[in-house]
């Protein structure tokens, strides 16, 4: 029940992901942050198996922290989602890696941009992208009220929309989403949209509670 989307904006790209951590039916927690920032003028938000989507973005944020530090220069955001792609699809033929990728960033050159990488090393550069269930109605509501040049504010109201939509109409909906953009400024995290906090705080509460009932119980 993953969902992540993203859109360019004017000198800008924005994505947020929902943050549940889940394994069958179970949530282990609800802050899991699934967007990973690259460098200082890229982001990367990944769904799918959490063993491969941690394994594999850690990957990619090294080998693109080893050619910077290796040739002086960063890489470019096109040039950053084509590596990406090649070891995707490197690794289709191994043992492939079950992760769906929006690659956001900014260059001087060309701005802002947005990547849609795919677990079968599909590459697309998109103004607006989205995957999992959410995408249903990420999807839709973007063709609808998406235009080119959105302001931070407009793009943060369509995502505020999609939040909303998400959480009304998914039958198992993630409570909490995190936010991040990425401009001339550099990349960083702009907000989160919380309906519940971690579960592990209230499974605090209720061994305290316990303790407190149960004084002369050594647990």
């Amino acid at each position: 029940m993953e969902s992540i989307f993203g859109l360019v904006g004017n000198n800008f790209a924005i994505v947020a992901a929902d943050t549940s951590a889940v394994h069958s039916i179970l949530v282990h927690k609800t802050n899991e942050d699934k967007i990973m920032v690259l460098d200082s003028h890229k982001l990367i938000a990944a769904s799918g198996e959490p063993g491969d989507r941690v394994q594999f973005t850690e990957y990619i944020q090294k080998n693109v922290s080893l050619y910077q530090f290796r040739n002086g220069i960063p890489l470019t955001t096109a040039a950053a989602a084509n590596f990406t792609r090649g070891e995707l699809a490197t690794a289709l033929r191994k043992n492939p890696y079950h992760v769906n990728i929006l690659m956001a960033g900014y260059d001087k050159e060309k701005g802002a941009e947005l990547y849609y990488i795919d677990y079968i090393a599909s590459l697309h550069k998109v103004d607006k992208g989205a995957f999992g269930y959410g995408s249903y109605f990420a999807l839709s509501l973007m063709d609808r009220l998406y235009h080119k040049g959105m302001s931070v504010d407009e793009a943060i109201a369509l995502i505020d929309k999609i939040i909303i939509e998400i959480r009304s109409r998914l039958v198992v909906a993630p409570p909490n989403f995190v936010i991040k953009l990425v401009d001339k400024d550099g990349a960083r995290e702009y907000a989160w949209r919380e309906s519940i906090k971690d579960a592990g705080v209230a499974a605090a509460c209720l061994r305290r509670l316990y303790w407190l009932n149960n004084p002369s119980d050594p647990k």
